[in-house]
């Protein structure tokens, strides 16, 4: 029998919900890929219920006991003698998800003597590190294209948000006032802006598919490019890098996985080169900018405006200078949880593990690390340093 360790954020601050604003999801049964959505052989959770959080375990507590496993459920995950640490080390599989990420350092794998797989709780297994992963034979794997429309949609909200100035003009009706000329002294048209993302896979993609309706200009970059029809498809003008690509834009948003090419990338010398007044976008991983220089870009007027949710280290604490900047549309880590992603990355979770357990081979598209080297989706995004 194995022993699951499951690390989620907390409930909310009022309690575990008793009831939703809405009483049921839309059925989605596949991907704008064709892959079929999670096929587990049942759940025992109620689609669009808080699934995320310490009490909603991921509807796994009732299918694990059932089969004779121990689940262990936290959101006790930093510090010296977290809960995390504590339960990892005689634990065969462990679960975390990228909004509140279990980080799976070398040290802590090394540490885990019963570790054999790894599963992220929705898509983005950079918490984990693959190299100790591959090392110790650790199988990692993922709910791969889950959440990924909830990313995208939330790049669209953020990006309008931040053209058209809606965060500061909410807030005058919450202070009372109606300043029009405040509201509007910093909104802009989206349309006709030149829109830039770096990488076009699922989220990337999707953004630009749910951005091209607003008649903006599209721009990608990508290690692979993407096939001529849907480039003529969407107008897509192509460069081949980064650096090519910023300084023809006037909205940039990150949609990369975080690896040593990306890792930095928008530090000042790359800000110095994008137009004076652009925004940028960054839902994809926080140690792909640097936090510093968004600071001073901001401060400076190079950026009109930086939002995303994605942070280092996460939890943020209170005193980092994104919470302070100006000009930004920041979120906690959230974009990839709504309660509709989390229906199906809980069901994905459960189809992995019902996998697992019965020695099935985990689907393709789940795999990021499986026989000692990057497998399945892990091998087409990611890359390894040893």
């Amino acid at each position: 029998m194995a022993k699951v360790l499951c690390v989620l954020y907390d409930d909310p601050t009022g309690g575990y919900p008793t009831s939703y604003a809405r009483d049921d999801l839309p059925l989605i049964d596949r991907y704008p890929s064709g892959q079929t959505t999670p096929s587990p052989e049942a759940i025992d959770f109620t689609p669009g219920r808080l699934l995320g959080s310490v009490s909603g375990e991921l509807g796994l507590r009732e299918f694990l006991e059932k089969a004779g496993h121990t689940l262990v459920v936290t959101s006790d995950k930093d510090g010296d003698g977290s809960v995390f640490d504590r339960e990892l080390r005689d634990t065969d599989v462990v679960i975390s998800q990228p909004f509140w990420p279990a980080y799976r350092t070398p040290e802590r794998i090394a540490a885990a003597k019963n570790l054999k797989l790894a599963i992220t709780a929705g898509s983005g297994s950079d918490h984990v590190d693959l190299d100790a992963a591959i090392a110790h034979g650790v199988t990692v794997a993922e709910v791969t294209y889950s959440n990924s429309i909830s990313v995208a949609e939330h790049v669209v909200m953020m990006t309008l948000s931040l053209v058209r100035n809606y965060l500061p003009s909410h807030q005058v009706v919450l202070d009372g006032g109606w300043n029009i000329a405040d509201c509007v002294a910093r909104s802009y048209d989206l349309e006709g802006m030149h829109v830039g993302t770096v990488a076009a896979g699922r989220i990337g993609l999707a953004v630009l598919r749910r951005l091209a309706p607003f008649d903006v200009k599209l721009q990608y970059t990508d290690r692979y490019r993407l096939p001529e029809d849907v480039e003529r498809e969407l107008g897509l003008v192509f460069h081949e890098s980064a650096a090519d690509m910023v300084p023809h834009c006037d909205v940039v948003t990150v949609n990369a996985p975080l690896h040593p090419e990306t890792e930095g990338l928008f530090g000042d010398e790359l800000l110095a080169t994008m137009k004076r007044g652009a925004y940028l976008i960054n839902t994809a991983w926080a140690r792909i900018v640097d936090r510093d220089a968004v600071e001073r870009a901001l401060r400076s007027g190079q950026l009109a405006g930086y939002a995303g949710d994605v942070w280092y280290p996460q939890p943020a604490p209170a005193d980092h200078p994104w919470r302070t900047m100006p000009h930004h549309g920041m979120t906690p880590h959230i974009s990839g949880s709504s309660l509709s992603a989390q229906a199906r990355y809980a069901a994905g979770t459960r189809e992995i593990l019902e996998s697992w357990f019965a020695g099935r081979p985990i689907r393709d598209e789940y795999q990021i690390v499986d026989g000692g080297a990057l497998a399945g989706t892990g091998a087409h995004s990611y890359s390894v340093t040893r």
